[in-house]
């Protein structure tokens, strides 16, 4: 004899209950089957909320009943197209009877617990009926039972409570005495010993069909659902989830509870005793494994079964120093609760005994608080405790693990993997089983949360980068290509699964939380919404991904003011720009501390020397403890390119045209030609190196004459170089006498720091620098005399990406 079950999804449909009907009827060729049926998917929460709206005096509760009868109609008429006069009259009178419980309702304006329980009933007894019916109309050997006539409880309606002793005798009479292959149950209906219909909580079917297999001694209990057994973690949140193939029972109770719904928490109890096995199937795809819950399923490898977590959660706190070594305070908090049947659903309590807090149903919150500070007035009023402290919009998540006591760092890898993503706790809960541990978060990181933890617990130790980025350009376009080429090799390689999950332009903006498909990403910005620097930014924080990165590949100033709001967030901020870092020195010691603050890490090697790594080695050196001395560098590509290619044989108007074409400069040359680009640079280097300066600090010799510097526009400013061809002709022949190269260099010495055009002699490891090269030399206490040398390409959209792609590789690698 075998007990299957059968919740409301699986009979939610015609086509559903036809895959009910053929699971069935494949059983029943070797065995005798037991099949409990839930009501009709969503019937039960539109039969509550008929009972609500008639008990409001709301006339819309015969919308909800209309709503009911059709649906059920129209499964008859689907299931039996034939001969099916009595049973659409069943059905009928049936319905006019529930009809008739809800105009009294409406009436006299009462829904107590012992009406709201004949009520739901409702929807299993039809249910059954129908599902009975079109097995005798398919010609299968089935009949019904109802399950009111074998199961007795106590009057606590809504939640009844089971006598085992009568329920049990009336199972084993009654199955004793059948001869048909299939019979057909309704599951959450019962009746009290005086006969009161009742019902056995919310999932009760899954209890109804465990008390039959429990008195029955199957030898297992089958619970047939829409999902291939109990997840990991719930795959509707985590898209890695994945079926357990088994658990033990204390696993399954301990998930169910935190809400795993795929399980009623008390079906486990009665087939507990007895190890009838539980094996959780899926209906819809009836060849999967599922999963299999019995007595011994730990896996010594695995310490970790199943993350959970249940939302809705107000978290209240009792404390004050009048409750320190005086007894009876958790007795008096725990009846009042009680008295109010309030169930608490997490408790912890300082070793101080200065406080304790408790875990509850929002919806309970404010009666919890009211009755709380009525039960404490007194010691409120002293001042010895303070008024109960209550936060909402919380919710409990979970790690759970039979084998979690016999694995050390458990706990540890756990905080610590919510904390590298900023997810703040606000309690915590272990029991002494050390089988669960518990923490209270904010609802909004649930999703961050849970998926942060099955990173971290269950998956190859791939971890996932989200990236969001502003400024698809030239540099842009390079990073995204970049990526695009690196993923697999990374996620094979590194373990580092990069996703952009969001880009935006200077018009459009787009987002896929599952990851944006880089092959074709240029095409859907026709179909995307219009940019907005405060919506890109408030939609990166809607969205909550773990390791969420902003990179800004932009010189707007905007964008460079929103790095706090992103830091703030958790969000990590790559920078290609570097506005923030040259700004005022308050500004850019606040993102500093905002990184350190909110664990997000600030990175932008880019804003000096392009993908060379020149900030990341002057950090080396001072995080090891040497003192850097003095720095020289040639930091501009730009400048490098335009006085390697000027000459007496060329014009200095057509090479900066020709560096701004190749990309080189910045759109507006001025930028890079005014010599402010490499002063923001040493003043940068500068500030990495412990100084404290603003870049009104720094020197800066220009080249340019005052009609270049004073121009108003783009191309004013390629007028004035025309017209002072004879300027930098006389700079270029003052250094071709003295055979040397024009560099524009960045000095920082004791403390100051200047910039300007130098002749530089040969021999000088400046001298021979080509092309768009950059060169640092770092003189230290460790390097005084042959300084430390970084070389190589300074500009380019090409290596300004793979700077960047390094920095995000870098925060992966944290």
């Amino acid at each position: 004899m075998k007990v299957l079950k059968f919740g409301g999804t699986s009979v939610g449909s015609t086509k559903n209950i036809n895959k009910v009907i053929s699971i069935l009827g494949a059983y029943s060729i070797t065995d005798q089957i037991i099949c409990v049926v839930s009501a009709v998917g969503g019937i039960t929460d539109r039969l509550l909320k008929a009972g609500t709206l008639a008990n409001q005096k709301d006339k819309g509760y015969v919308a909800e009943f209309e709503a009911i009868k059709k649906t059920h109609f129209n499964l008859v008429a689907e299931l039996i197209p034939k001969q099916n006069k009595s049973v659409l009259n069943h059905v009928e009178n049936t319905l006019l009877e529930l009809k008739s419980l809800l105009d009294g309702i409406y009436l006299i304006n009462e829904l107590s617990p012992k009406t709201s329980d004949k009520l739901v009933s409702f929807g299993e007894l039809l249910s059954s009926y129908i599902i009975t019916e079109t097995l005798k109309n398919q010609k299968a050997n089935a009949e019904l039972k109802n399950s009111q006539e074998l199961i007795v409880t106590n009057s606590n309606f809504t939640k009844a409570e089971v006598d085992y002793s009568l329920t049990n005798k009336n199972i084993k009479a009654y199955f004793k005495s059948i001869d048909h292959k299939i019979t057909v149950l309704p599951g959450f209906v019962s009746k009290s010993k005086i006969g009161e219909i009742t019902t056995l909580g919310r999932g009760g079917s899954d209890f109804t069909a465990a008390i039959i297999a429990a008195a029955l001694k199957v030898e297992q209990l089958e619970i047939w659902t829409d999902v291939s057994g109990m997840f990991t973690a719930n795959p509707k949140l985590v898209k890695q989830a994945f079926p357990i193939e088994k658990i033990s029972y204390q696993e399954a109770m301990e998930l169910s509870h935190f809400g795993a719904k795929v399980l009623y928490p008390p079906t486990v109890q009665p087939v507990f005793d007895l190890n009838i096995p539980i094996h959780i199937k899926n209906t819809l795809k009836p060849d999967d494994a599922g999963t299999i819950i019995s007595k011994n399923s730990t896996n010594n490898k695995a310490p970790i079964k199943g993350i959970t977590h249940i939302s809705n959660i107000a978290l209240l706190t009792l404390e004050g120093s009048g409750m320190v070594g005086i007894p009876g305070f958790s007795k008096r908090l725990f009846e009042t609760l009680a008295q109010e049947k309030i169930n608490v659903i997490l408790i912890t309590q300082a070793s101080s005994e200065h406080s304790i807090c408790f875990g509850i149903e929002t919806k309970d919150a404010e009666l919890a608080k009211n009755t709380l500070d009525a039960t404490f007035e007194n010691e409120i009023s002293l001042h010895k405790i303070n008024p109960i402290i209550l936060e909402d919009n919380l919710s409990i998540i979970a790690v759970i693990g039979d084998n979690i006591k016999n694995h050390q760092g458990v706990s540890g890898k756990m905080f610590s993997a919510l904390g590298k993503n900023n997810i703040n706790i606000r309690a915590i809960a272990q029991g002494a089983s050390e089988r669960n541990i518990s923490a209270v978060i904010a609802d909004k990181d649930v999703k961050k949360a849970l998926n942060t933890l099955h990173e971290r617990f269950f998956e190859v130790k791939t971890k996932q980068l989200n990236l969001f980025i502003t400024g698809v350009g030239n540099v842009g376009e390079k990073l995204i290509d970049q990526i695009e080429q690196q993923h697999n090799f990374l996620k094979k390689n590194l373990k580092i699964d990069v996703r952009i999950v969001g880009l935006a332009n200077s018009k459009k903006m787009i987002f896929n939380a599952e990851g944006i498909n880089l092959s074709n990403w240029a095409s859907q910005f026709h179909y995307a919404d219009k940019s907005s620097l405060k919506g890109f930014l408030n939609k990166v924080i809607a969205l909550n991904l773990r390791n969420s990165i902003f990179v800004d590949v932009t010189a707007n100033e905007a964008v460079a003011e929103l790095y706090a709001d992103y830091l703030k967030n958790s969000i990590a901020v790559v920078a290609c720009s570097k506005i923030a870092c040259s700004s005022t020195y308050e500004n850019y010691k606040n993102l500093q501390d905002l990184s350190l603050k909110y664990n997000a890490p600030f990175l932008y090697e880019t804003n000096v020397g392009a993908g060379l790594p020149i900030i990341n080695t002057l950090n080396n050196l001072v995080a090891s403890g040497d003192k850097v001395t003095s720095i020289q560098a040639v930091l501009s590509g730009s400048l490098n390119f335009v006085f390697n290619n000027f000459s007496d044989h060329t014009n200095f108007h057509d090479t900066v045209k020709r560096a701004q074409f190749e990309g080189y400069t910045e759109p507006d040359p001025r930028i890079d030609l005014s010599g402010i680009d490499v002063a923001r640079k040493i003043l940068i280097l500068a500030r990495e190196n412990g100084g404290i300066m603003e870049i009104e600090d720094i020197q800066n010799d220009s080249f340019l004459t005052p009609a270049n510097l004073e121009s108003k526009s783009v191309d004013e400013f390629y007028k004035t170089l025309k017209a002072d061809e004879a300027h930098f002709q006389k700079l270029y022949a003052s250094a071709k006498a003295k055979n040397c190269q024009l560099k524009y260099v960045a000095e920082f010495k004791k403390g100051k720091a200047k910039v300007g055009l130098r002749e530089i002699p040969e021999g000088h490891p400046f001298y021979n620098l080509e092309g768009k090269d950059n060169i640092v030399m770092f003189y230290t206490q460790r390097y005084p005399e042959q300084p430390l040398i970084v070389k190589g390409a300074g500009a380019g959209a090409d290596v300004t990406a793979s700077g960047l792609f390094a920095d995000i590789i870098q925060i992966a690698n944290k």
